[in-house]
C-alpha cells in the first residue's frame, strides 16, 4: 500500500511586523547590526530626518521594502535620494493591502525652508490628496515627520504639529499614525505610544516594531 504524502500547506501570515524609525541612528541597529534581529520584519517606514546612507543600508540588508517621508533636515534627499527606498510623499502606497498615507516635513520656522510648512500649506497639501483619498477609501496609517497640533507636540514653534493631521485622523480614523520630530531627550514627558480616539499613535523616534494585524 502506497504512502499518500500529505500536501504542505502555507499558513498566510495575521500579523505585518513593521520597523518604523526617525530622527536618530541605532547604534543597536546600525554598527551592531546583526540578521537576526530583523529577519521577522516585513516592511520599514522612516519619519524622516535620517541620512539617505543609513535608509539605503537596511533596504539593501534587509531585502524589504523601505518606504520613507521627509523631515525638516532631509534638504539633500531631492539632490540625493535614498537608493532603492521608495517617497511617499504626499502619495498613498499600498502594501499587502494596507494603505499607507505619507505627508513629511515640519512646522515652518525660517521662511522659504525646505521641507518646512505653514499650517495653510499642509492644509493644502492635505486638500490635494482628495482623489486619492476617495480613490483609495481613506488610509490605514498616516506617516509624518511632524506630530498633530496639540497631541505629542511641543510648545517651540518648530516643534508644533499641524492641525491638518488631526482633522485627517478624526476623518478617516485610521488604525496607526507614525511619526517623528519630537526626540526623546526634549522632555520627560516623552510618549513612546498612545491613542487617539481610534487611532494608535507612535513616536518612531530611534527605532520602534509594530505588528499591524492583517485579519
Amino acid at each position: 500500500m502506497k504512502k499518500t504524502k500529505k500536501a504542505e500547506t502555507k499558513t498566510e501570515k495575521d500579523t505585518l511586523n513593521i520597523m518604523i524609525f526617525a530622527d536618530h541612528k541605532s547604534k543597536l541597529l546600525y554598527d551592531y547590526y546583526d540578521p537576526e534581529r530583523m529577519k521577522d520584519i516585513d516592511l520599514i517606514i522612516s519619519c524622516g530626518d535620517l541620512p539617505q546612507e543609513y535608509l539605503s543600508f537596511f533596504v539593501t540588508l534587509c531585502n524589504v521594502p523601505l518606504l520613507y517621508v521627509k523631515g525638516n533636515h532631509d534638504t539633500r534627499y531631492e539632490e540625493y535620494p535614498p537608493e532603492g527606498c521608495i517617497c511617499i510623499e504626499n502619495d498613498i502606497f499600498v502594501y499587502k493591502g494596507v494603505r499607507i498615507l505619507g505627508l513629511g516635513g515640519s512646522m515652518q520656522y525660517i521662511p522659504g525652508a525646505k521641507n518646512q510648512y505653514t499650517e495653510w500649506q499642509m492644509s493644502r497639501r492635505v486638500r490635494r490628496l482628495s482623489f486619492k483619498l476617495w480613490r483609495h477609501k481613506g488610509f490605514d496609517i498616516l506617516v509624518t515627520h511632524a506630530p498633530a497640533s496639540g497631541f505629542n507636540d511641543l510648545p517651540d514653534l518648530p516643534h508644533q504639529g499641524f492641525t491638518a493631521f488631526r482633522t485627517l485622523l478624526e476623518k478617516y480614523e485610521p488604525k496607526f499614525f507614525f511619526h517623528g520630530h519630537v526626540h526623546a531627550n526634549y522632555n520627560r514627558h516623552f510618549k513612546r505610544k498612545d491613542t487617539y480616539g481610534k487611532t494608535t499613535v507612535i513616536n518612531a523616534y530611534e527605532f520602534y516594531v509594530v505588528e499591524y494585524p492583517l485579519k
